[in-house]
Formats: C-alpha cells, sequence, structure tokens
C-alpha cells in the first residue's frame, strides 16, 4: 500500500491517498451543466478543498458528510490555492480500513492518552468506593456507556473538546478529588462519585461523530437536566437507593457550574457541592489554559488575547 498523506504534506502535481474527515459535500454544476461534487476535507494537520469530476453519480453513494473517508487522487493548484481531484472514495471504517492504517484518533483531535488505560484507572477508582450503593450507581452508568465514554468529546468547544475528551477529565477529576477531599472534614465518596457523573449528560447532549455537534436533546434541554435524568434513571435500578445522597447528587449536577450568580436558582449549597464546583472550575480552567499555550505557534513570550481567558498567556 501506497503511504499515507496528510493535508500538511499535499504538494502541486503529487499523487496522494489517505484518511480524511468530509466536512462538507454540494452537488454542483458546471458551466455546461456537467454534475460535480465538491468536497471540504480535515484532518489534525489542515483543510482542503476537493473536487469529484468523474463517475459522480457512482461516487455520490460512497459517503455523507461527517464520514471518514479513504481517498486517492491527484493535488493541483487552482486560484493560487491548492485542491485535490479526487478519483477514489469509499466512507472508511476501522472494520474494513483498520489493516489499510486507518485509526480515528490519527484525523481528529484526541487525547494523548491511552482511553482504555484511563479506564482501567477509573474503574480501579471507582472500586475503592466503599459505600456499595454509590458504587453501584457508577458503574451500572459507565459500563453501560462504555463504547461512548472511550470515544466521546468533553465538549464541542470548550475544555476537553476532543476525542475521549470526556474520559479524560472525567479520570483527572477524580483523581484529583481523591486527592484533595481528605484535607477537608467531608464525605470524601461523595466528592469522589459527583465528579463522575456531573457531566455524565454530555454523552446524549453531543452527538460524538467525526463532526461533532449539539443533538435535539443538547439543545432543548442542556447537558445538567440530562443528567439528573441519566443519574434518576440508574437510580430507579438500585434498589433501597438512599434518599439522602439521591438528593445530593442531584443537587451537586445542577449546580456545579454555577459562578454563584444571584439570580440564578441553584447554587453550591454544602461542603461536598462547593468542593466538587471548585475541583470542576479548576481542572477546565487548567485544561484550557495548557491548550491555548500548546496551539499557539507564534514565536513570542505571550499568546494573543484571542482565546477564553481574554489575556495575553504567559508561554513560560
Amino acid at each position: 500500500m501506497k503511504k499515507l498523506t496528510s493535508i500538511d504534506r499535499f504538494k502541486e502535481g503529487s499523487q496522494v491517498q489517505g484518511f480524511y474527515i468530509c466536512v462538507g459535500k454540494y452537488i454542483r454544476y458546471t458551466k455546461t451543466g456537467d454534475l460535480y461534487i465538491d468536497v471540504e476535507l480535515r484532518d489534525i494537520t489542515g483543510n482542503i478543498n476537493a473536487k469529484i469530476w468523474d463517475n459522480v453519480s457512482e461516487l455520490n453513494l460512497k459517503f455523507e458528510k461527517g464520514n471518514a473517508v479513504a481517498i486517492s487522487g491527484y493535488v493541483e493548484s487552482y486560484k493560487e490555492n491548492l485542491q485535490l481531484i479526487v478519483r477514489k472514495i469509499n466512507k472508511a471504517t476501522v472494520q474494513y480500513y483498520g489493516r489499510y492504517g486507518f485509526n480515528p484518533a490519527k484525523i481528529v483531535p484526541s487525547s494523548k492518552k491511552d482511553p482504555h488505560k484511563m479506564w482501567e484507572n477509573l474503574i480501579s477508582i471507582v472500586k475503592d468506593i466503599k459505600r456499595k450503593e454509590l458504587q453501584r450507581l457508577i458503574f451500572l452508568i459507565y459500563k453501560s456507556n462504555k463504547k461512548k465514554i472511550l470515544i466521546h468529546p468533553g465538549s464541542i468547544k470548550s475544555s476537553y473538546n476532543f476525542r475521549s475528551g470526556f474520559l479524560e477529565q472525567a479520570l483527572s477529576l477524580a483523581q484529583i478529588a481523591k486527592k484533595i477531599s481528605p484535607f477537608y472534614n467531608l464525605d470524601k465518596e461523595i466528592v469522589i462519585g459527583a465528579v463522575l457523573l456531573i457531566k455524565i449528560g454530555v454523552l446524549k447532549q453531543i452527538k460524538s461523530g467525526y463532526i461533532i455537534d449539539y443533538s435535539k436533546e443538547g439543545n432543548l434541554l442542556g447537558q445538567s437536566v440530562i443528567s439528573r435524568d441519566i443519574l434518576n434513571n440508574a437510580i430507579k435500578k438500585i434498589k433501597n437507593f438512599p434518599e439522602d445522597l439521591k438528593i445530593k447528587l442531584e443537587h451537586i449536577l445542577l449546580s456545579y457550574e454555577n459562578n454563584f450568580h444571584r439570580k440564578t436558582s441553584y447554587r453550591p449549597s454544602f461542603p461536598e457541592a462547593l468542593l466538587v464546583h471548585s475541583i470542576y472550575k479548576m481542572n477546565s480552567n487548567m485544561n484550557l489554559m495548557e491548550r491555548i499555550i500548546s496551539d499557539d505557534n507564534e514565536e513570542t513570550d505571550f499568546t494573543s488575547i484571542h482565546n477564553h481567558f481574554r489575556l495575553p498567556v504567559f508561554k513560560k
């Protein structure tokens, strides 16, 4: 098999093949009335416009917008910009194209950590929870959603907004909670359990494809409400689940993002809820700042002010 070529290595006149994300697909007509397909492609190195001039009707059935695609073609220059002329294209799946080098983590932003190792570390933390009802609740939710959790992003535009980001964030939050909680006179297991549950609604709030977007539920209900529904549906399956624990978990799920604005209804109202709020805010902000620094390619001491914090971040 020929060597796979990332978009940043495209050169005029070169024959290329590789795996990319189809982020746009448009059926168009030339001035003479001939049908062609205008395609927008992306991988982690860049974007490029592509054209399908030949076998349009046949190739149109091979893929859709949002698919990972296997492509072969050649690169040409058009109006001083490179574009790819597609000869062959198919929807790419790990099942069929894995043996040819297809790995979703190589074409979309992904966690740098092994999701399977992160899963094992997270499960070991849950196993240490002594309160059996709480341990069973977390296992019930996580194990029933394992396939999705291994790949799901943590958000669309905020912290951990990459493949396996949800899992990386959940594990990070749990590790921080485990270390910080002993410094305070509170229920450590509620804090650990809660940080694993506060963003569980993301699994339904976001459609986790190669192009991530909000689901219908995500747009209309929001993450906190979805999280609470997932929590309560799981609790119904656990006989004699403590009512006091249920109410505390619900409160944390509804209040953890609150910045103590007076007009909002739910603010962290007991010590464990406040600690979960603080851990979440700290962890999210640290992740955002790390990414602002790593994404800035300018040879300067500070980043631009066009970032989440709206300030020049010192790059060390």
